[in-house]
Formats: structure tokens, sequence, C-alpha cells
């Protein structure tokens, strides 16, 4: 495919109808403008973001389907001519952070970024609390004096990886939770300056789960924060779950993975006395909770604040609570990257293969 529109920064954006959704990803996660712009010879016919194809992957639709498949085709455009300070207030207006400019006969001419027309502007850290005070029981001998987080793939601890991933993609203030040999993580870590980040502690004076201990933070956060699970290897983009998090306006966003669960037996399949169909082993996909979660304000409302709490719990309780107060329930963000939970020896052996190469 050629085409003859004027060079103008968007090129690395311009996306085939016939693509697919796997090859579009790779797109928007190639640079640092995260959405694809499906053209035919330059015309606009649809834009694609990282939460479509989400949304998408949630409604059955695979990876290697056309990217027509989960594109938006009716996306907000500005005319050519059209001033930055007018695409900016629109911006603002819409909450959009990107918007394609388009000629009188629908041709791509650029594509306005909002971070570049406030180029002064101070970008808001995102809170980010690291859970890395659990007993590892499942992972004895390798836990009796070494806390899960601080077990080494690929030459350094898992919680390092973690914390690297976090500073290079912007987020630099976190904290960590910590409990069971705490010394061992905050004298590895200390305040963070190594990497480039501001690190504090939340220190728990008994085991609270995986929730509890968002009742130590030293202030209730004013703004949509991360919390994570630190025995938890991905390549998950943080800025995306922010932003997908953001756009549906919940208390809570849960990361999920989909994984296949076999029976192993034969199903049987009835009607009262008669049998239907029997299914030899059936494969059905299930979502499991990632361990990676996005929590705005709204979220420690229904948080208790002197007992054992897990983030299934607070879930439940945000969704109760929305359903008694007809506010958006908890949404789910599936995760299609490498994803790697380091809970049980094969875990870890998974992890230190998968590292090389993904890490």
């Amino acid at each position: 495919m050629t085409t003859d529109f004027k060079e103008s920064g968007f090129q690395k954006n311009l996306v085939a109808p016939d693509a697919s959704i796997r090859r579009t990803l790779m797109i928007i996660d190639g640079h640092g403008v995260p959405i694809g712009l499906v053209h035919e010879n330059g015309k606009l016919i649809g834009t694609v973001t990282d939460g479509d194809v989400r949304r998408g992957l949630l409604a059955g639709v695979t990876l290697d389907e056309a990217v027509t498949k989960v594109m938006n085709p009716t996306p907000i455009t500005i005319p050519a001519g059209t001033s930055d300070a007018a695409a900016l207030r629109l911006m603002q207006t819409r909450s959009i952070l990107y918007v394609p400019t388009i000629d009188d006969t629908g041709r791509i001419v650029d594509l306005k970024v909002f971070k570049n027309l406030q180029p002064g502007r101070v970008r808001e850290n995102t809170l980010v609390l690291l859970m890395a005070g659990g007993l590892g029981t499942r992972l004895r001998p390798h836990t009796e004096t070494v806390p899960k987080p601080m077990l080494e793939v690929g030459g350094k601890p898992i919680l390092e990886t973690i914390v690297e991933q976090f500073v290079d993609q912007g987020f630099t203030d976190l904290l960590i939770s910590v409990n069971y040999r705490k010394e061992m993580v905050q004298d590895y870590f200390t305040d963070g300056q190594k990497w480039g980040a501001r690190i504090r502690y939340v220190e728990e004076d008994e085991p609270r789960g995986t929730a509890g201990a968002l009742a130590l933070l030293p202030e209730r956060p004013s703004r949509p924060m991360i919390v994570m699970n630190g025995d938890v290897l991905t390549r998950v983009s943080f800025n995306h779950l922010v932003k997908f998090h953001a756009e549906h306006g919940a208390a809570a966003t849960m990361c999920v993975r989909e994984v296949p669960l076999t029976v192993p037996y034969g199903v049987i399949e009835a009607d009262g006395i008669n049998l239907t169909a029997i299914v030899e082993k059936p494969k059905n996909n299930v979502l499991i909770n990632a361990g990676i979660y996005a929590l705005s304000p709204d979220a420690f409302d229904v948080l208790p604040q002197e007992t054992r709490f897990d983030m299934p719990d607070l879930f439940a309780k945000i969704l109760e609570t929305s359903r008694e107060r007809g506010t958006p329930p908890p949404t789910v963000f599936p995760l299609w990257e490498v994803w790697n939970d380091i809970g049980t020896e094969g875990d870890l052996e998974k992890g230190r293969q998968k590292h090389a190469k993904f890490f």
C-alpha cells in the first residue's frame, strides 16, 4: 500500500483496514502516540486505541482478526486549518488526548496530540502501591529467608524489575507495602533515588491481605492510583491502564487474564432424564485476577480500617455499593501481554525462562 499525501508526522500511526489487531498493537505501542489511524488511500475510516482493543477482547474478538472489528468508525476529528488553541479546547472539553485533522475530502493531514499542545505542562504523577508484605508460603524453602518479591528472576529481584518498569513508563511516586522480612526490601531500595523514583514504605504490623494496606496510606489519594502485587511480571502498559480506568469512570478496575480451563472428564448434557450430548473434556476460557488494579478515591469509601481485607473483597463491596447507588460497577482490563504470577515453584521457573526473552 502506498500513499501520496503530505508527510506530517502521523505516518507511523497509519493502519490498513485489513491489518490484524495484533499488528495494530505493535503500531500503537511502537512509539509515543498510542493511536492507530485506519485509512483507505489516505482517507480516515476509523481510529483504534489500546482501550478499543481490550474491549474487543472482552467481546470475544481475537488478536488475529482485522482491526476493523474493534476500531471506532466515528472518531472525533477537526478540519484542516483548525488552530492549536481550538484543538486544545476541543480535547479538554471531550477529554481526549489525540484528534486527527482531515481535509474536506476526508484525507488525514495531521494528528494533534494533547501533550504537544501544552509543552510547559508538568505531568501529574500517579501514585503506585506495590504489595510486598506476603509470607510466600507456597514458595518455601525459597522464602524462608527472603521475601517472595525479592527472589531473583533474570539476575535481579522481581520487585526491582517491577520498579524499573514503572519508572521507565513515567511513574516515579512509589509506595511499597512491607511486613515479612521488611528490612530486606527497605535496605535494598532505600528512598528510590538509585532508580530515579521516590520510594516510601507502608509497614504492616501484621499481614492485612492484598487490600488491607490501603488503610495505612499516609493520606487518602485525591486521584486514581495503581496497586500491584509485588510478585507479578508483565509487559503491560500502565499508562494504558490508567487511561482505560479514567475513560470508564468506575471506582475500581481489575486487570484480568484469560486462561483455558479444561474439565478432565466427559461432560454429560441432559434434558430431564434424557441424555442430549456427551462432550469429552471440554475447554472453556475464563478470566482470572491478574493482581494489578487501578483505584479511584471513591474506592476508599468502602475500605475497612482495622481488619484484614483482600482485593476480591474490595471489588465485591464496590460492586454491591454501585448497585445500591446506581454508579458505574468495577471494570475489567484484559491483559494480552506477557504475564507471569510467581506463586509456586513452577511459576518461578517459568518466570526465569521467560525473563531473558521478554524483560
